[in-house]
């Protein structure tokens, strides 16, 4: 049963895959950005502006709208100043709050909201393996606050009716953008290492099963909150040794240091140097199939053969 899906954050990685899948499969489509320049009577799929910071939405993006897929917020992959911090926490917070204003002063039937999330709410750890029901995030970590906040702004949306679903996302590796290319540049060019100690895990997923469980979860109208992760997380080490083998470029150099990692990146580093091991067996459990479930595989698909070879 095809749906009418309203999509924030459309112009990223998955927001742009997202919509192309969506369509493909027969749902009509509505998109909310905040680039006004994209808005046009004659674009497809249908173009409405918003601006969350500004309290500001077309609030007639929701007529005839059964479904929102809410991927707003603002990269979280760059140096967090003061100014970023308050640009990445209050992004994904404002995007909701707005949204729910919307809904309730229209009195729109809104479905099912699907809004992303993070595998950054969990705690540092190489020992732990996360289900959903784990609640040990209670720290103070900005990476923390921020998902808990993120989630916590879902919340009310149920309150007024509306089914919710929260995917916590892992690393998503894509072949042209996101995490992927950034640790390939350094190994293409035989400077690529193991980052930190190299034994932290990652959780990773990639594009195409991610696109996949959107599409799942909207068309099954899951509900509850799953981790977006493939079934076998790596350790660093392991990543870039695969990424590796794939370009068959050599690892020569040592490990780059913790501290060099922090000194280069700030308090982002904790995106490459903190450890969770996700599980995913909750969103198989609902009949959900993987197509990539190892890690050679996806980067064989998504790099493919080196040109050199």
């Amino acid at each position: 049963m095809s749906k009418t899906v309203l999509i924030t954050g459309a112009s990223g990685l998955i927001g742009k895959a997202l919509t192309k899948s969506l369509l493909n499969q027969g749902h009509e489509v509505r998109i909310l950005t905040t680039q006004k320049e994209k808005i046009s009577s004659k674009s497809l799929p249908k173009t409405f502006h918003w601006n969350p910071l500004l309290n500001q939405i077309d609030r007639s993006c929701l007529d005839g709208v059964d479904t929102i897929i809410n991927l707003a917020g603002a990269p979280i992959a760059q140096r967090w100043s003061t100014s970023a911090k308050a640009k990445i926490s209050g992004s994904r917070t404002a995007s909701l709050s707005v949204l729910l204003e919307a809904i309730v002063s229209e009195n729109a039937p809104i479905q099912h909201l699907i809004s992303a999330s993070a595998i950054g709410i969990y705690v540092d750890s190489k020992t732990r393996y996360y289900e959903e029901k784990d609640d040990s995030y209670n720290d103070n970590s900005f990476l923390r606050t921020v998902v808990k906040d993120w989630e916590a702004a879902v919340v009310p949306f149920s309150e007024k009716g509306v089914k919710i679903t929260i995917l916590r996302i892992g690393i998503v590796l894509d072949g042209h953008s996101g995490a992927l290319p950034k640790l390939m540049a350094p190994i293409k060019n035989f400077v690529g290492s193991p980052l930190g100690s190299g034994d932290q895990w990652q959780s990773w997923i990639h594009r195409d099963d991610l696109v996949a469980m959107f599409g799942y979860i909207l068309t099954h109208e899951c509900e509850g909150t799953f981790n977006a992760v493939s079934p076998n997380p790596v350790q660093q080490f392991e990543l870039t040794k695969a990424i590796a083998k794939i370009l068959k470029k050599p690892l020569i150099l040592p490990n780059v240091p913790k501290a060099i990692l922090k000194l280069l990146l700030g308090e982002m580093s904790a995106i490459v140097l903190e450890s969770q091991r996700v599980c995913a067996k909750k969103i198989q459990s609902t009949g959900f199939k993987f197509q990539f479930h190892e890690i050679s595989a996806a980067l064989s698909d998504l790099i493919g053969p080196s040109p050199s070879s």
